[in-house]
This record gives structure tokens, sequence and C-alpha cells, in this order.
């Protein structure tokens, strides 16, 4: 017999046993218990290490990032925003504000994300590392710890120059009778 034989023997052999011994069936799964744990709110997301981070560092001290370039052309310091934001606390990552379509003026946030906000360009997406001196400084602010150095994600969706946001609306068309 030649060996080829022997090993498609055995192969058959091997599947004849297989079919023959009955396939033991799965453990059942445990049930779930539900749960009376309360969830506290706020939910707290936590921002992995790698995403507290900045590449980059202006002179006052601001960390950036850029994640996604804006066109050209830069708000102002009296211009108006409308942004998308997450913000979190470098040390930790806990997440403690975010904003959807949010508009503000430019000057009335606090110093680093002012500053990050003229960095930026309409459509751009940076993230910008906020040491505690451009931030709340030595003042606790609802969740932020005193002496906090901030992270921000910040989308630039639009803004509205100042001359344009001080300009006064067009008057109404006179209506036409007929």
């Amino acid at each position: 017999m030649s060996t080829i034989h022997i090993a498609q023997r055995a192969l058959l052999a091997g599947l004849a046993l297989a079919l023959a011994i009955p396939a033991t069936a799965a453990a059942p799964a445990k049930p779930v218990k539900p749960a009376a744990t309360i969830i506290p709110l706020p939910l707290k997301q936590i921002i992995p290490a790698g995403q507290r981070l900045c590449t980059g560092k202006t002179a006052s001290g601001l960390g950036t990032m850029a994640l996604r370039p804006g066109a050209a052309g830069h708000p102002g310091a009296d211009d108006a925003v409308q942004v998308n934001y997450i913000g979190y606390l470098a040390a930790t990552g806990e997440v403690f504000d975010q904003g959807a379509a949010a508009a503000f003026p430019v000057g009335g946030v606090i110093p680093g994300f002012g500053e990050g906000l003229q960095t930026m360009g309409k459509g751009g997406v940076t993230r910008l590392c906020i040491p505690a001196a451009l931030a709340y400084g030595a003042k606790q602010t609802g969740p932020i710890p005193a002496n906090s150095d901030l992270v921000f994600q910040v989308e630039l969706l639009d803004y509205v120059a100042d001359e344009e946001a001080a300009a006064p609306a067009p008057a109404p068309a006179p209506a036409t009778g007929g």
C-alpha cells in the first residue's frame, strides 16, 4: 500500500470518527440580572492620553495641533464664531463641557481658547492644549479644578467679522399692493 493510500485512509478514519462523536452543545449563557445601580449624571467620558497632547506651541504657551486644516482667513479678537467643541481636563481626560454649533464672541472666552480660535480657518479642526495660566488659573470653575490645564478639540464652523456683526440689517422691502 502506498503512503498516499495510507494517508487517505487515515483521513477518512478521522472524518468517520469525528462524525460519529456527537458535538457537545455550547454551554448556555448565564442570564443577566437587572442592576439596581443608579447611573450618576452627568456621564463622564474619558479622552485617551494621546488625544490630550499637542505638537506645537505659541509664544504664550498655548499648545496647538491642527487635525484638519481650514480655509484661508481667521477670525479676529472682536469677531463672533460658531463652533463645535469638546473640553476636557489634560490630567485625566475627563470631559467637562461640549457644544454643537455654539456661537459666541472670540473675546468672550478664556484667553487660550480665544487665542486658538484666531489661528483657525473656517472648516478647520484644531486641538488646543491650554495651560492653567491661559484658562481659569487658581480659580475653580464648575467641574474644573483650580490650576487645571485644559484641552479642547474645536471645529470652526463659521465666523462673522466684527464690522459685519455690527452692520445694521437692511430695511425690509416695501410691500407692493395688488
